[in-house]
């Protein structure tokens, strides 16, 4: 997908200085919108753990709420993931398994389709974070990176919603290096990012290509701007760009 004189030092991030600034962030607009509060879906994956530490150092571990939402395909190991987030956070969590909700509606409309299942999902999760905000008295913060939004890799009133989103404008590779700094668990760092949609679904092979090439390519499509012709010449396969675009 790109050649070997591609060069990712540009996706490097000044990491003291991005996790003040995002600190800085989240406080800002909580106190700017009359809160003091953040909710958050706690999935066991790197983003979600990398807004949790950052809600944490921002706000203080009792004014941050992790919900924790397995569906019945969930893994143990994710779900084992996430309780270690909150707990070696010291935040507030919850614990709410969505299956019985969900398989209601499934068996209602006989919903076979993964896709519109795996939607139906992330819109039921989002559900309960904005109603659980109602009562914590919070605003919903946002877990998806900047790689997700540019992909359109998400869905609408789904994952995607939220009050606040702190990562939005890192790109998944810089999600990771901020989560290191922030002392998230390696295994959460390196395990295949998956929404849990379905059994054995991850990202990258629903998406077709690994976030650390899509990252290269965005960054020089979306932010720097290159022509087909520049990537190209930069390493990149048109195949692959074409596909992105």
């Amino acid at each position: 997908m790109c050649g070997g004189s591609l060069k990712m030092k540009e996706l490097k991030i000044n990491l003291k200085a991005v996790k003040t600034k995002l600190t800085d962030f989240i406080k800002k607009e909580t106190s700017n919108r009359g809160f003091k509060r953040v909710v958050l879906g706690v999935s066991g994956g790197v983003d979600s753990a990398c807004v949790a530490y950052l809600a944490k150092a921002a706000l203080g571990a009792d004014n941050v709420l992790g919900i924790i939402m397995p569906y019945k395909t969930t893994t143990e190991s994710d779900i084992a993931d996430a309780k270690t987030v909150v707990k070696t956070l010291g935040i507030k969590s919850d614990y709410i398994d969505i299956t019985d909700m969900v398989e209601a509606y499934f068996k209602k409309v006989n919903l076979s389709d993964k896709v519109r299942r795996g939607n139906k999902m992330a819109r039921e999760r989002m559900s309960i974070l904005y109603d659980s905000s109602a009562e914590f008295n919070a605003l919903v913060a946002g877990t998806s990176n900047k790689t997700e939004i540019l992909l359109g890799y998400g869905t609408l009133y789904g994952d995607v919603a939220c009050a606040i989103n702190s990562i939005g404008s890192l790109y998944k590779t810089q999600v990771r290096q901020l989560s290191e700094f922030l002392g998230v668990p390696p295994n959460i760092i390196s395990k295949p990012p998956t929404a849990g949609l379905w059994h054995g679904q991850t990202d990258e092979e629903e998406l077709g290509f690994k976030y650390k090439d899509v990252d290269a390519l965005l960054y020089y499509l979306v932010d720097k701007k290159f022509t087909t012709a520049q990537l190209v010449k930069k390493g990149f396969s048109k195949n692959f760009i074409d596909t992105v675009k």
